[in-house]
């Protein structure tokens, strides 16, 4: 992927280095993989709060890191790539306006309570804010089978905006009405099945805008969409659990299979239009 030559946006706030709760028994590892299996590419904020909780994270806290655009390589690309979102998304929605972006290590403060590394990242509608700590990439690809390429990785980040444009859209709060009125879990989490697959395809039609609005500073290379859906097709519920070593489980499903997450990407990225993202229909 060509990112080198994107603009920056400058509204990336960095709090690495200030600290934070790490998880009980130290680190991210085999115990924590079925948690980020659940919370991968974005999570509801009560159950935030309730799991960093049960972890023995402390409440959220005003915590500030410095804004701008991070030196490093792995920051930069966050702003670059976050640039490069909103800039898609400006043409796309009226009325767009950018979430705010924080990268931190293992845990920070959040408008949805306390974040951990272990959750994945995740968007936070309270503060409107897009959370990621950097070292969840490894994780991903070394523990979940996902790619390192830097599509893959920009797919994550697109795939959180996405969220905020549901929350933008209004889409994320019709979700929690129709849930608070549903039948039972299953029914509540085909809407955060369909909520998921809406953000992959968000994610899919920044991918195909990504050239036109940066005039090719930022544009995919042969390949890079294969590596996006090998991604998808590492985080997808059932195969997340086949690899926790359950049965699938269809009903329990919140982010989709493997197979839907690859389609509705495919099927953003094909179409290039939020108005093909049409997932709840059998919600």
């Amino acid at each position: 992927m060509q990112w080198q030559g994107g603009r920056t946006g400058g509204g990336v706030e960095d709090r690495r280095g200030m600290g934070g709760g790490a998880i009980a028994g130290g680190g991210i590892g085999v115990g924590v993989l079925a948690l980020i299996g659940y919370f991968v590419f974005g999570i509801d904020p009560s159950t935030t709060t309730q799991l960093a909780s049960q972890l023995g994270g402390v409440g959220a806290s005003e915590q500030q890191g410095q804004v701008g655009t991070p030196e490093d390589q792995a920051g930069r690309f966050v702003d670059v790539i976050g640039a490069n979102i909103n800039d898609v998304w400006a043409q796309k929605l009226n009325g767009y306006q950018p979430p705010k972006v924080v990268i931190y290590e293992q845990g920070t403060g959040t408008g949805c309570g306390y974040g951990q590394s272990a959750m994945g990242p995740f968007y936070c509608p309270n503060d409107k804010t897009v959370y990621l700590d950097l070292g969840f990439w490894q994780e991903m690809e070394t523990q979940l089978g996902a790619s390192g390429a830097d599509f893959a990785r920009a797919y994550v980040i697109a795939h959180e905006f996405g969220h905020h444009v549901q929350t933008l859209t209004g889409t994320s709060d019709q979700v929690r009405q129709a849930q608070q009125r549903a039948s039972g879990q299953g029914e509540a989490n085909r809407y955060s099945v369909a909520l998921e697959l809406q953000a992959d395809c968000y994610a899919g039609v920044w991918a195909k805008n990504a050239s036109a609005v940066s005039n090719g500073q930022v544009a995919l290379e042969p390949g890079d969409i294969e590596e996006g859906m090998k991604t998808a097709q590492a985080i997808g519920d059932d195969t997340l659990q086949r690899r926790g070593g359950g049965r699938v489980s269809p009903e329990s499903f919140t982010h989709g299979s493997s197979a839907q997450r690859v389609e509705w990407l495919q099927r953003g990225y094909q179409s290039g239009d939020p108005a093909s993202c049409d997932t709840f229909g059998g919600a």
